[in-house]
């Protein structure tokens, strides 16, 4: 990794490019510092944030960089964005005009665009929204001292709250695009890895504080803290591991004579990665079996007696273990739905048969497709596995870990979806710039 940023920025297009990108981030974490006028900073973070730091909006506001807990421009960030791609990429599988849409080239692509966008505002609005309902159920007017200028119209701060909350939005969908366009790997992706990062270190700064500010009893916590970072190196060991094993089919191409040259001949392979749907499945799982508390708070439904009873036998903080079921069976069900999204045996097995190939023991055609099928549906399971290990193992082993000394940010900053999410980024960052410095060598070696 160091090599070949070294090997980048020797070369002054990549260079460039990277510059870009840093330029791009630097310019989203200031974004998340500029408040929203108008908004109690102290009141709004005591609303997001949770004692131990485990709630569906803590979370948020971790992938965000502490961007809502703080109540700034980009407090909303870029999930109504991403939100709006997965519907929109679900859309296209299952609407056939929208599916044709897609195959249409670059044309097709930039109208699958357009209407991402126009749904990344429409989620974007509806979430601004829901943030402003939860929060205002008390007093609209403790929570926006602009309310107590204008104690008539408090209808007014909630619109301008909106509008701000929605250019936020607007603006970081616009700082991704431009990351993708100008500067190096998926822009989406690099403002949620800076976010992470930005809220792990500040994760680990406070955790310093604390340790040196209980005195004598700072070396117990000192030692709880070392043995933290080792298991978090150790965990990202294993991410990295099973992210880039992979299973690869061996594909033998017969010889072909056409006039008096001759093809074919040759071997390959179909490579299937054990985790080929990335964090996806964890990050859908998440979102659904949140989902309900999500809208019984949005409503002011929690302190309701069907909240407090879902909040006991069903939710997050369950101790009976129902949501830690409901959560592992949604993760394999929308792992194995990826999978075949993006991996369909029939048509590999017809590209192999029309270009003269087979797989060494197994006959073309349907038979191909079958041995395909069976071996897709069997690492897909290891890699649901994976990820339903890594859903709950981090938590317990981090809180087994710190004991006393464990804080909700810094549990909060290493879960597992953030961590997948890191190692996922930084391995793509890695791939496109060494893609980038090849092409800048074979442009090299062509006008040689």
């Amino acid at each position: 990794m160091f090599q070949t940023l070294k090997n980048a920025f020797k070369v002054k297009e990549v260079r460039n490019k990277i510059l870009w990108t840093l330029l791009l981030v630097l310019l989203y974490r200031l974004g998340s510092f500029i408040p929203v006028p108008g908004i109690d900073v102290a009141a709004f973070k005591s609303m997001v944030t949770t004692p131990d730091g485990t709630g569906f909006l803590d979370i948020l506001s971790a992938i965000g960089g502490g961007a809502l807990g703080n109540g700034t421009l980009f407090a909303i960030g870029i999930s109504p964005y991403i939100n709006a791609s997965i519907i929109m990429q679900l859309l296209t599988i299952a609407i056939p005009p929208l599916e044709r849409l897609s195959k249409q080239g670059d044309e097709g692509r930039a109208k699958i665009t357009k209407l991402t966008r126009y749904l990344t505002m429409i989620l974007a609005a509806l979430q601004a929204v829901g943030i402003l309902l939860v929060f205002g159920n008390e007093s609209a007017l403790n929570l926006y001292p602009l309310g107590t200028q204008l104690p008539w119209q408090p209808w007014m701060v909630y619109m301008f709250t909106t509008v701000v909350f929605i250019a936020g939005a607007a603006l970081t969908m616009w700082i991704g695009e431009r990351i993708t366009e100008y500067g190096v790997s998926n822009g989406i992706s690099m403002l949620i890895f800076a976010g992470i990062i930005a809220t792990a270190s500040h994760a680990i700064l406070a955790a310093f504080k604390n340790i040196f500010s209980e005195g004598w009893g700072y070396l117990n916590s000192g030692w709880s803290f070392v043995g933290f970072l080792a298991l978090a190196v150790v965990l990202f060991a294993f991410i990295i591991t099973v992210d880039r094993a992979e299973r690869r089919i061996p594909v033998q191409y017969s010889k072909q004579i056409k006039g008096n040259k001759m093809y074919g001949g040759q071997s390959s392979m179909i490579p299937i990665k054990v985790n080929g749907s990335g964090v996806l499945p964890l990050i859908f799982a998440f979102a659904i079996t949140s989902f309900p508390e999500l809208i019984m708070t949005t409503f002011g439904w929690a302190e309701t007696n069907f909240g407090n009873f879902y909040s006991t036998y069903l939710g997050t903080r369950s101790e009976y273990g129902v949501y830690s079921v409901a959560l592992t069976i949604w993760i394999f069900i929308f792992a194995f739905f990826y999978q075949q999204v993006q991996f369909n045996p029939v048509d590999v097995a017809n590209n192999i048969q029309n270009n003269g190939g087979f797989i060494p023991g197994i006959r073309p055609g349907k038979p191909t497709a079958d041995y395909l099928s069976k071996v897709s549906q069997r690492i897909t399971f290891f890699g649901a596995t994976f990820l339903a290990i890594i859903a709950f193992v981090p938590t317990f082993l981090f809180g087994f870990v710190l004991k006393d000394s464990a804080n909700g940010q810094l549990l909060n900053a290493f879960s597992a979806t953030g961590m997948l999410i890191v190692v996922s980024v930084a391995l793509e960052f890695e791939k496109q710039l060494e893609n980038q410095l090849l092409m800048k060598y074979y442009k090299g070696f062509l006008k040689g």
